[in-house]
Formats: structure tokens, C-alpha cells, sequence
């Protein structure tokens, strides 16, 4: 399983879905198995769920850089 990838999928299924928003921020494990339709070790669950945290908080700390200086 190609690990980034599947980070990358969540991230953007998470963000285009409030739902999706608060069940991951509620329960992040369960919400990341539930998109992945698969059965894996509560670990990489773990793993994963906390490569979407960081991918998530990493763009909006992008976006608010890119707003500081005047790119949309």
C-alpha cells in the first residue's frame, strides 16, 4: 500500500467534506478506517491518521502564509 498516497486521498476527503471534518476530528482512527475500506492494525491506523493531521494542518498553515503575502 502506497502510504503517502493514501495520505494525500484521506486529506482531500476529509477537506471537501465537513462531515468528514468532524467525525476525523472526533475519532480519527475509526473515521481513517471507515475511508479506507480496509482492515488494518489499530498501529498504522494510528499512523496514518496522524499523516492526515499534519498534512491537513501543513496546508493550512500554507494557506495562511500564502494569504499573509497576497497569493490565493
Amino acid at each position: 500500500m502506497d502510504i503517502k498516497g493514501k495520505i494525500e486521498e484521506l486529506v482531500e476527503k476529509i477537506k471537501s467534506d465537513k462531515a468528514l471534518q468532524e467525525g476525523f476530528l472526533k475519532e480519527p482512527i475509526p473515521t481513517v478506517e471507515k475511508l479506507l475500506g480496509i482492515d488494518l492494525p489499530e498501529e498504522q491506523l494510528g499512523q496514518i491518521a496522524e499523516g492526515v493531521k499534519a498534512k491537513i494542518n501543513l496546508d493550512k498553515a500554507g494557506d495562511l502564509i500564502g494569504g499573509l503575502f497576497g497569493k490565493k
